[in-house]
């Protein structure tokens, strides 16, 4: 690179690389390899929700939907979370709709999180966290999770926690090691972040992918944690839909106002007809994510199985 070039980038983009991810698929693809290294569901989405994406743009729903998200997928997801999580969300005040729940994570740290303030980090991680980090100036926290169950050692836990403590990013489902947090980790989580008035942001994408009868538990539905915890969730993967781009988060009306602010001057908007495609989707019956699991499950034990065969532990 040109010494201009070198003098012009900043500090912040020097210090994470392009998506190791999404590298991979493109040396897979270029290669016509075996693609291990980027999960997503390449498998047809519920006819329901093509239905509602052309129905939406033969309708002409072409322009901006309101900054944070189309009303009626706000209130669909409020309806859902309702019935998943048993909470009560004022769609008007506790949602925002994102591109994906890539930009949510970013969205929220940048509206919550101040330059030199610790965020807790649970590795390994989900490269974007690194990443969001940065570009928030934030200093990550390494908390390791141990094979083969993934558990994090409680003293190492509390010991990451202090007064510079702004947040913690909960991943559950975690990717990359499909570990799910038990109620016990979480309400260990749930106690420090009182303690220590830490905000906790959990990244829900997975919630419905689930393997030998986990279960999903979401922070916020702890005692004391709904008003400090932020979840992110989205279409992409429990309806085969990653490329769509529509996520969504879940916060209190205080912190909601923040984060649709940034989330305003990132993106404006996620895109209004597949917004309305989301409305279907939120209006599945609880058999759909029941077949969901049981394919999951036929697919896990069938790569589990090939890998065991070429001696990949």
């Amino acid at each position: 690179m040109s010494k201009i070039g070198r003098q012009k980038i900043s500090a912040k983009a020097e210090q994470f690389t392009e998506s190791v991810i999404r590298e991979m698929t493109r040396v897979a693809l270029q290669h016509d390899a075996v693609n291990l290294a980027q999960g997503f569901p390449d498998f047809p989405c519920p006819l329901e929700l093509k239905q509602a994406a052309y129905q939406a743009i033969e309708a002409d729903v072409n322009q901006y939907a309101i900054t944070w998200g189309d009303r009626s997928f706000r209130h669909a997801i409020a309806n859902k979370v309702r019935w998943y999580l048993g909470l009560d969300i004022d769609p008007e005040t506790q949602i925002t709709v994102t591109c994906g729940s890539t930009e949510a994570m970013a969205s929220v740290m940048l509206a919550t999180v101040d330059p030199g303030d610790e965020v807790i980090v649970f590795e390994p991680y989900y490269e974007n966290y690194g990443s969001d980090a940065i570009l928030a100036g934030a200093i990550p926290r390494y908390v390791t999770l141990h094979p083969p169950h993934w558990t994090f050692d409680k003293a190492q836990l509390r010991q990451a926690f202090n007064a510079n403590t702004k947040a913690i990013i909960i991943n559950t489902p975690h990717n990359p090691t499909g570990k799910v947090f038990s109620r016990e980790e979480l309400t260990l989580i749930a106690e420090l972040c009182q303690k220590w008035d830490v905000l906790a942001f959990t990244d829900e994408i997975y919630e419905h992918i689930l393997y030998d009868g986990t279960q999903h538990i979401a922070l916020v539905t702890l005692p004391g944690m709904e008003e400090r915890t932020v979840t992110i969730n989205g279409l992409s993967k429990t309806y085969s839909v990653t490329g769509w781009r529509v996520g969504y988060i879940l916060a209190n009306p205080e912190l909601t106002g923040a984060i649709r602010k940034v989330h305003d001057f990132l993106t404006v908007g996620a895109p209004a007809p597949l917004q309305r495609a989301g409305v279907a989707a939120m209006q599945l019956p609880a058999s759909y994510y029941e077949e969901l699991g049981k394919l999951y499950h036929q697919k896990r034990d069938s790569i589990l199985q090939i890998l065991d065969q070429v001696g990949i532990p």
